[in-house]
């Protein structure tokens, strides 16, 4: 008989390696990655005005193929100071997506 995720007899440090055994097993996990998605979730920041009158005023194609090329850009500056810092992938990738991040708080990303 289970009660609230336990089994009878069961104390919480037994429950909570039955959890994790059983995570492994079937390949989930209570903990969730957060997932990095494209789209313009930033709908407010001191610069979303200027970003938008751009967007009126280029049309959304040119818009977005600028947006694209200042993105890459910038993420190839990102690149080229982590290896100047020595830095390996894995936080030059980091720093890319705080970058992206900070964009999207600024309201550039809208």
């Amino acid at each position: 008989m289970t009660f609230r995720g336990f089994q009878s007899g069961e104390t919480a440090g037994v429950a909570a390696l039955r959890k994790q055994a059983y995570n492994v097993y079937t390949g989930s996990s209570s903990r969730t990655r957060q997932i990095t998605r494209m789209g313009n979730k930033s709908g407010s920041g001191p610069f979303t005005p200027l970003v938008i009158v751009a967007r009126n005023v280029l049309g959304k194609k040119d818009f977005n193929q600028f947006r694209g090329k200042a993105i890459s850009l910038h993420s190839q500056v990102i690149k080229n100071f982590g290896i100047q810092i020595g830095a390996d992938g894995k936080q030059v990738q980091g720093l890319i997506r705080l970058a992206k991040k900070n964009g999207e708080k600024l309201g550039f990303l809208s």
